[in-house]
């Protein structure tokens, strides 16, 4: 078709009524344009259910008069069109590479009243867990908690079905038949922030993490903010404990090569900015050109010694920023590396191998560059430590038998 997209709809059955009571369209004039039908309606009015209260007498729809099938078939439309609720499209899906093929909707209670949770299926055999939140009186703010890869191929979503009581999604395709837990609290990680920011209406912070939420939860236990997800408020004292427990990660990169930086936060609403800290000062990371940021994490190219630092890669939601992970890149220079992984010329393939340490195997594996570079350095670096290690070895048993012969 033309149009690429998707589109979830909300309609009022009183619009819908209304528009249905209301006048029927008619074709007028020589040009036969669309026009308000104000002439004579014939009985039982078109779309009355044959046997209902206005038509005791007709049992089935071929005991209408003949005016009335005529009717029908010169005025097969309604002249007011019906408009979805806030005249606007709930969910919309435009440049995208997917399609909706199937919906259901689960009510759910959470702390601060009931939500409507969307499961969208796509032709790509995908399921986007969608909820859709009032931000002013005239607006609504669309969220994305999560999306689930439920078949392996991508076999379009054909029907779905919710198990309130075994809190299960079913899902079909022309491929099979699989089940999907209407919450995984767990994938929101464990700190309260993480779980108040994904704004899921099944889960809730317990005190120790991320779970899924009863009504039956004590009050004081339970921290939850769907309509807000205002982790300052909801988490005062796990903040702190979360920026505390957050470990410094050690990656090594070699001089004139690339490196990636993976940082992925657990919200997809979140924004992320990445700092650069070096010598106690703490800025922007802005390298002209040599900087590619992606979904999840950055890459640093044509590495230089200037390069070496901590990395914080820095979330913000809400209005709430925390970091998500901190990266101590050190950088290996490359003529020492090349030096320390040249193979001798003149030094036997069968000497090298003779040694305590042998040759990893991920030496022949196809990795980039710099990966081999690495594993290289490594591999010398062990070989040259282990004579060492041998003869501390062979100096502590000949320390050890000493001490037994003077006993």
């Amino acid at each position: 078709s033309v149009f690429k997209g998707s589109a979830v709809c909300v309609f009022s059955m009183t619009d819908i009524r209304n528009v249905f009571n209301g006048p029927f369209a008619h074709k007028h004039g020589h040009n036969y344009q669309w026009t308000e039908y104000n002439g004579k309606i014939p009985y039982p009015r078109p779309g009355t259910c044959p046997g209902g209260t206005f038509t005791p007498g007709i049992r089935s729809s071929k005991n209408f008069s003949d005016e009335a099938v005529n009717f029908i078939r010169a005025h097969p439309l309604m002249f007011h069109p019906v408009y979805p609720i806030h005249r606007r499209p709930l969910v919309v899906r435009t440049g995208v590479d997917y399609r909706y093929t199937s919906m259901v909707v689960d009510q759910v209670d959470a702390v601060d009243g009931r939500y409507e949770v969307l499961f969208l299926g796509t032709d790509r055999g995908t399921v986007q867990k969608v909820i859709v939140l009032p931000k002013d009186p005239t607006n609504m703010e669309e969220l994305t908690l999560e999306e689930v890869e439920v078949f392996r191929s991508r076999a379009p979503v054909k029907t779905m079905k919710i198990s309130s009581k075994r809190q299960q999604l079913y899902v079909s395709s022309d491929g099979g038949l699989t089940q999907v837990s209407l919450h995984r609290c767990g994938v929101y990680g464990r700190a309260c922030s993480d779980c108040c920011l994904a704004r899921d209406p099944y889960c809730a912070w317990d005190g120790e993490s991320c779970s899924a939420f009863t009504p039956s939860t004590k009050r004081r236990s339970r921290r939850q903010d769907v309509k807000h997800g205002d982790p300052l408020r909801q988490c005062r004292g796990f903040n702190a404990k979360v920026e505390k427990r957050l470990r410094e990660t050690v990656q090594f990169g070699v001089e004139g090569s690339s490196t990636f930086l993976e940082c992925q936060p657990r919200s997809p609403q979140a924004t992320v900015k990445w700092l650069f800290q070096r010598e106690g000062k703490r800025k922007v990371l802005n390298r002209a050109g040599g900087v590619l940021k992606t979904n999840h994490g950055v890459l640093l190219k044509s590495l230089n010694q200037s390069d070496a630092g901590l990395y914080h890669c820095l979330a913000t939601e809400n209005n709430f920023k925390h970091t998500v992970a901190r990266v101590a890149l050190r950088i290996l220079d490359r003529d020492i590396v090349l030096a320390l992984t040249a193979r001798d010329e003149d030094e036997e393939p069968k000497t090298r191998q003779a040694g305590p340490y042998p040759q990893s195997p991920l030496a022949s594996t196809p990795f980039p560059p710099e990966i081999r570079l690495i594993n290289q350095y490594c591999q010398s670096y062990w070989e040259q430590v282990s004579p060492k290690q041998q003869r501390k070895r062979t100096s502590r048993r000949h320390t050890e038998s000493q001490d037994q012969g003077l006993g």
